[in-house]
């Protein structure tokens, strides 16, 4: 069963697949109303809930502790922030009488959760679930695609338009790249709060002509599709999910040795110390000038994905986790 905010994509999605579904609205605040805890309380007694998965610090403080006054035996916790957890009295008190069970969807994350305190919860607790992506579905969904020139290289980044995501960066190597001779331009993939900055700084830079911030991005394959060279800029993910879809095209990414992402590129890409301009540039044109070298990378890329993250091999890690 799946419980999520009437308002949201989970609920209709839950919905377009026959999942039974439950609206239930949780915010931040929650954890102080009684009434809604004991309705949650309620739901999970009457329908006998035997595994409850968590993925929010709001769905744990709230629907956690409804959950163990209900009896449930199994109460989990899906951490996908690779945001080191505080070690408050109260996150204390959460992981000691609250969690049975941590998923994290990566060994990043994992480690995050115990970085300020070693004993918030055992290791052995917790236990590593990448995300999954599906593959049969991603490969048989069709393409738009927009012409470019043959004589361009398109880098493109997708990701919140937010300070963690980085896209400032991209500028400043757009400029390095292009000073190298390689007639590059800049894609943009999403929506934030810094839009207007970013816009701002692309004018100050006089890179108008080779900057396309795009806003949201629905169709993420057929953003991908269009690129010759992926480029992640955050500082942190606790799980590069855009990494694994440009890989899943054979695109060649460069993105910070940082995180997760050492975990989610391995040969499909090059990797580069956090912040360092020069070294981001000079892979960009590396792979721009070395063609047959960076079609080998997104070849492998696609292979690890295949092996790694196809949605079937972590569905069964999902069960398999459940049914211990």
């Amino acid at each position: 069963m799946v419980c999520a905010s009437p308002k949201g994509r989970l609920f209709q999605r839950a919905m377009s697949a026959g999942i039974p579904v439950f609206p239930f609205e949780i915010g931040n605040l929650s954890f102080l109303n009684i009434f809604l805890r004991k309705r949650i309380e309620k739901f999970f007694r009457k329908n006998q809930v035997e595994h409850v998965i968590l993925n929010l610090p709001s769905d744990l403080k709230c629907a956690g502790v409804a959950a163990r006054n209900a009896g449930v035996p199994d109460i989990v916790y899906r951490r996908g922030s690779a945001i080191a957890i505080k070690n408050s009295r109260y996150n204390r008190l959460l992981f000691k009488n609250i969690v049975h069970r941590v998923i994290a969807n990566s060994e990043e994350t994992k480690r995050t959760i115990l970085a300020h305190n070693n004993r918030l919860i055992a290791a052995e607790k917790i236990f590593v679930i990448h995300n999954g992506i599906d593959l049969q579905r991603f490969d048989a969904q069709e393409v738009d695609l927009k012409a470019h020139s043959e004589k361009s290289v398109v880098i493109g980044n997708l990701g919140r338009l937010e300070p963690q995501k980085n896209q400032m960066f991209l500028l400043r190597v757009l400029q390095l790249v292009r000073k190298q001779g390689v007639n590059a331009v800049l894609r943009i993939g999403g929506a934030g709060r810094l839009e207007a900055d970013l816009r701002a700084e692309v004018q100050r830079l006089g890179l108008s002509k080779y900057v396309e911030l795009t806003g949201f991005v629905d169709d993420v394959k057929s953003f991908m599709a269009q690129l010759d060279i992926f480029a992640l800029s955050s500082l942190w993910e606790g799980f590069g999910y855009v990494l694994v879809e440009a890989q899943a095209l054979s695109k060649p990414v460069v993105a910070f040795r940082v995180s997760s992402n050492p975990e989610v590129v391995t040969d499909g890409g090059i990797l580069v110390p956090t912040g360092d301009e020069r070294a981001f540039a000079d892979a960009i044109v590396y792979l721009s000038s070395h063609q047959k070298e960076a079609q080998q990378m997104g070849n492998a890329g696609r292979r690890f994905v295949a092996s790694h993250f196809d949605i079937d091999r972590t569905t069964q890690k999902l069960i398999g986790f459940i049914e211990q």
